[in-house]
């Protein structure tokens, strides 16, 4: 009775994770908060691209980008593809599906252009006076973080540990959308003042960076502990099934 009714059990489970799940209109309300917040930068790099593509008189804010385009253009492509498509990885029915690994393929190489172009940007560029050696480094932390976020992350989906993956590849995807959260804090604050001085920009830029890093991690803890209860769980029904006692509990 009991292989009998682990058998009727396992046909069941099989039945109903093969019926579609209905699509709750909530999960994407995170998704299009950061669709939102990715349009920031994906503006100001078209902008930044027009530009280059009209073979623009140089000037002092310009001169490091015509003179040596190559990283920068590479820079807006990756973050916009990573913004942008990082965003769907957010909505929990899509994580059940092919799409969160196939786009993961497409995400992971899109992470590293950002961090390395953005590396290389801050080492090698003649960077503006406004970029204090406060900015030039919280660039380098940030670039550095998200380099190893990605390995770590990667990492952790070879070994099947889903819970480390998600924890390091949001950490790596709110670094990497700090731009947009530094556009909504020094975007208001150029019109009212005017323009940007040494100090407000480190403080808006830093602020942007630590803003989304600390959402990032109160996010890691608020859904780590119904995860690992989802793979304890997994784990002892497939333990059940291996033993032969069908549904922890019955015997």
């Amino acid at each position: 009775m009991t292989y009998r009714y682990a058998a009727q059990q396992a046909q069941f489970m099989t039945r109903t994770q093969a019926l579609p799940r209905p699509t709750n209109r909530r999960e994407w309300l995170v998704p299009a908060g950061l669709l939102l917040l990715s349009v920031i930068p994906a503006l100001g790099g078209s902008v930044r691209l027009a530009e280059l593509a009209s073979d623009p008189a140089i000037t002092a804010d310009n001169a490091r980008f015509v003179t040596q385009p190559l990283p920068v253009v590479l820079h807006i492509l990756c973050v916009t593809t990573y913004s942008m498509v990082g965003a769907f990885q957010f909505v929990p029915s899509l994580r059940r599906r092919r799409w969160h690994r196939l786009a993961g393929r497409i995400l992971a190489p899109a992470c590293l252009g950002v961090a390395l172009t953005g590396l290389w940007m801050t080492a090698f560029y003649d960077l503006p006076v406004r970029d204090t050696a406060v900015v030039s480094g919280m660039r380098y932390l940030v670039g550095t973080v998200m380099l190893v976020s990605l390995v770590l992350g990667v990492r952790a989906a070879l070994r099947r540990d889903l819970v480390t993956h998600s924890a390091w590849m949001t950490r790596a995807y709110a670094l990497a959308m700090g731009a947009g959260t530094q556009g909504l804090l020094l975007g208001p604050y150029t019109v009212i003042v005017g323009g940007l001085g040494p100090v407000s920009n480190s403080i808006g830029l830093t602020a942007g960076w630590v803003i989304n890093a600390a959402v990032a991690e109160w996010l890691i803890r608020r859904r780590r502990p119904s995860a690992r209860r989802g793979e304890r769980r997994t784990a002892a029904v497939a333990h059940g099934w291996r033993t032969g006692d069908g549904w922890v509990g019955h015997g």
